[in-house]
Order: C-alpha cells, then structure tokens, then sequence
C-alpha cells in the first residue's frame, strides 16, 4: 500500500493529454476525411459537397471518447476503469473508421461524378492525417488512464448533493425574516396587523 503511494498518480497529464487528444479528433472527424484533387475537371451541375466526404461515424465515436474523459473527472475509482474501457472501445472505432476510410470514402466521391469516376483523383485531406496521426496517441492515453486510474484522486465529498432532512436546522430568526419575505411576496404588508 504504501508503495502506491509514493508512486506519482499521473492524473494532470494523463486527464489533459486525454481531453486534448479526444478534442483534437473531434474536431478533425468534423471535417471532411476525402476530397476530389483540384487538379480534377468535373462536370457542369455537380454539387461542391459531393466533391469531399466524411465519416459520421468517426465524429461520434471521437465525441464518446470526449465525453468519457468527462466522466472520469468527476467518477470514483470504481467507475473510471469501467468508462476508461468505454474509451477504449471508442478509440478502438476510430482506428478502423481510419483503416476502412481510403477503401470506402474515395468511391464514394467516384459514384456521385456519375460515368467513369475512376479516372479523378480522390485523396486525404488534413483533417484526416491528424486524425491517423492522433488516433493511436488517444488510444495509448486511454489505456495509461486504465493503468493508473485507481490511484487518482476522487472529488471531494463536500460536492455531493447535501442529504434531505425532515427537520430544517434554521434558527428562529431565520424563520421569522422568511415569513416577513413571504408576505411581501404574496403583496402583503408585513407591518400591518
């Protein structure tokens, strides 16, 4: 016990890392992962957003594991492991949303071009190299928070909900101040009997 102790937690960077890097993959799965070249000459009447597209799924996933970093700030320890393994999953779907994407995302620009779409070039655009390159960094992190959950510090008590008494603890004065408010509320001159 006491070895854990003196072990340093890594709370600060670890949560910081996590919320940037979950962050930073939300906000590149926002954006579009493909684009036609613009070198590429396309045809009258095609509309400019079937020129790029993106990944729905990666954005959700990116906005879960955002959240589950959310969670674990204010979760006890029990809970975090159980939400970090959430995060986990979640970066586990980023990675194959950013393996299948150069297999899926390219055809699917090719199909709205109508005709022979093979020829247009079709490639990755920057939000989606951030993307493969924050991925694994965002999946690293969620599994050193699985690591060293358990010896994080939990919120204090005192931001708990306080308990619901039957009797209230106010002083008389109290009562009578809240009376005299009362009246004045209802349009009711307290002064007068």
């Amino acid at each position: 016990m006491a070895e854990q102790q003196t072990q340093p937690s890594r709370f600060g960077p670890v949560v910081l890392a996590g919320l940037g890097s979950a962050a930073v993959l939300a906000v590149a799965s926002a954006r579009d992962w493909f684009a036609l070249g613009s070198d590429t000459k396309v045809g009258f009447g095609v509309p400019d957003d079937q020129l790029r597209t993106d990944m729905p799924l990666a954005l959700a996933l990116a906005l879960v594991l955002l959240a589950a970093w959310g969670v674990v700030l204010v979760t006890g320890r029990r809970t975090r492991r159980l939400v970090l393994a959430l995060a986990a999953l979640a970066a586990l779907g980023l990675l194959v949303c950013l393996v299948a994407a150069p297999f899926t995302l390219p055809d699917e620009i090719r199909s709205h071009l109508g005709g022979d779409g093979g020829g247009n070039r079709v490639g990755p655009t920057a939000a989606y190299v951030v993307s493969c390159v924050v991925a694994p960094l965002a999946l690293a992190v969620v599994l050193l928070g699985w690591r060293f959950a358990p010896r994080w510090p939990e919120m204090s008590s005192r931001y708990d909900a306080p308990a619901t008494s039957t009797t209230p603890d106010v002083p008389a004065e109290d009562l009578v101040d809240r009376e005299l408010w009362k009246a004045l509320d209802e349009g009711r001159d307290p002064t007068e009997q």
